[in-house]
């Protein structure tokens, strides 16, 4: 029987219930219905249940989805979603731009190699719990994490207790890494190059829409992006393709799809994070959408700027000051600069989120992402090793803070071979044509996107 992940009703309100506490709405009364229907919670980690619902569970679902989506939020009015009324709470986003000559192709290849890197570290723990991740790279001499990921010398008993991501570990594991495997992570870069190819930087939300619609196969999407695919096909148009039965808006999906937008607006970060919104909108909502703009944000600052703090607190002025995810940033580089030890700033972190947050969403990730570049001072290896070796969307987070340390790096000559030669200067992607592209050519064609008008 097939259970399309991220999309059945039955599983959707689980973590739209979760949400709703989260962004400020009511939902005690619509979670009593749910659970004396006898419905299930959302499952923890995989993207569907593993039987389907009745019928009746899943019509209640979906009118319950709708329920709660008209339930008012008391966090409103410091997370709105509108550009216009987030630009009332951050004046930086109306800052005139100081040209710059922008990243060389080679910063921007160590940025493309960086991303690569520090994703495929991360895809064979991917889904795992911190304390897998920590034994797992104990067991072999690699902890403090420096290195890529091996089952070589892992006792069996542990491997059997914590699986290697089954779809990841043939291609991601020391032993088995023959260039760049395929990954969303990598994806949404190439399709946001293909983007700004086509339409410049003054595209809209439409064409991001009909761009994945011509280009990224559904298969391909997971969470918000999925939601939102599905909602395109059913005719809805954006904004809405955000909002509707979509419980994963404020999750990582948009912060992954950044760091083109910040690649190409150097020493512009409120340009930058404007046009981050403008391609998180489709997906996404608020918090989703802040973890978007500040990536793109830090990533345009690190064009120009060589030092990590500056270019996280440029990040911070781009969304709002009172928002959820605000705090959570905030209070994670407060964490690495008080601690020398990195485990303990991830252990106050998983705290802090881990009890109230799918390890998939924004807030924890991005949090994560900002205390390991804080911690590593911007440095490659510290950076990525630091950002996986927390947990959670290992590499999501792993790819974004390589993307950010690898620029600031400035040459993949400044990149330690061990990170940069087993990627062979190849990436597999089902997107267009970019299938068996090096990351030199990637640099060449997003450094001409940078210097277009």
């Amino acid at each position: 029987m097939l259970r399309l992940t991220w999309v059945q009703p039955e599983d959707l309100i689980g973590h739209e219930l979760r949400q709703a506490t989260q962004d400020g709405r009511e939902p005690s009364a619509i979670a009593a219905r749910w659970r004396a229907a006898g419905g299930r919670q959302a499952p923890v980690r995989a993207g569907a249940s593993p039987e389907p619902a009745s019928r009746y569970l899943r019509q209640l679902a979906e009118d319950l989805l709708d329920e709660l989506a008209d339930l008012p939020s008391k966090l409103a009015e410091d997370e709105p979603t509108d550009l216009a009324r987030i630009a009332v709470l951050c004046p930086a986003l109306a800052s005139e731009a100081h040209p710059t000559p922008g990243p060389t192709q080679a910063g921007l290849e160590a940025a493309w190699l960086g991303r690569a890197a520090g994703c495929l570290l991360g895809k064979p723990v991917e889904k795992l719990p911190l304390e897998a991740i920590r034994q797992l790279a104990e067991s072999t001499g690699n902890w403090p994490l420096n290195t890529w990921f091996t089952a070589r010398g892992v006792p069996p008993e542990l491997t059997t207790t914590y699986p290697w991501n089954r779809r990841s570990a043939t291609t991601s594991l020391a032993e088995n890494i023959d260039g760049m495997p395929e990954d969303d992570d990598l994806n949404y870069p190439l399709l946001n190059l293909l983007l700004l190819q086509r339409h410049g930087k003054h595209f809209t939300t439409t064409d991001v829409a009909k761009l994945w619609l011509d280009e990224l196969p559904a298969g391909r999407t997971f969470t918000a992006e999925r939601i939102a695919y599905r909602n395109l096909l059913q005719g809805l148009e954006p904004p809405r393709t955000a909002r509707h039965r979509n419980p994963f808006r404020e999750w990582i999906g948009a912060l992954i799809r950044a760091d083109v937008h910040g690649w190409t607006n150097p020493g512009d970060p409120a340009a930058a994070a404007e046009q981050a919104h403008r391609d998180a909108t489709l997906t996404h909502t608020a918090n989703g959408v802040y973890a978007a703009m500040f990536t793109a944000a830090v990533i345009a600052q690190a064009t120009t700027t060589p030092d990590i703090q500056t270019c996280l607190r440029t990040g911070l002025t781009v969304i709002p000051p009172n928002s959820r995810l605000t705090k959570a940033i905030t209070h994670a580089i407060q964490l690495a600069h008080r601690h020398d030890d990195f485990d303990r700033v991830v252990d106050e972190l998983h705290a802090t989120h881990a009890e109230t947050h799918h390890w998939v969403h924004a807030l924890p990730n991005t949090a994560l992402i900002a205390a390991a570049l804080t911690h590593a001072n911007g440095d490659f290896t510290g950076s990525i090793c630091k950002a996986v070796s927390g947990g959670w969307d290992t590499d999501s987070n792993g790819a974004t803070a390589g993307s950010i340390a690898g620029l600031l790096a400035g040459s993949p000559d400044n990149l330690p071979d061990r990170w940069t030669t087993p990627l062979k200067n190849r990436l597999a992607t089902s997107v267009a044509d970019f299938n068996g592209t090096g990351f030199d050519t990637l640099a060449h064609l997003t450094h001409r996107e940078a210097h277009r008008p």
